[in-house]
């Protein structure tokens, strides 16, 4: 199965509160953290509401 390495490259201090829930279910503490996720359909959803917010490569 395709994994994803999500990493939180831009702070969260400006973004709205769904976008923080949505950080925080993806595993998202601090800046500059990464996590490796299963390439999902709902993964792909929830990265693309905060896309500004973090960088995804494929692994």
């Amino acid at each position: 199965m395709a994994m994803l390495k999500i990493t939180l490259t831009k702070s969260t201090i400006g973004a709205s509160p769904k976008q923080r829930k949505v950080v925080e279910a993806l595993g998202l503490k601090k800046m500059h953290r990464s996590v490796e996720l299963a390439d999902t359909p709902a993964t792909r959803g929830a990265v693309a509401k905060v896309a500004h917010l973090v960088t995804v490569e494929e692994l």
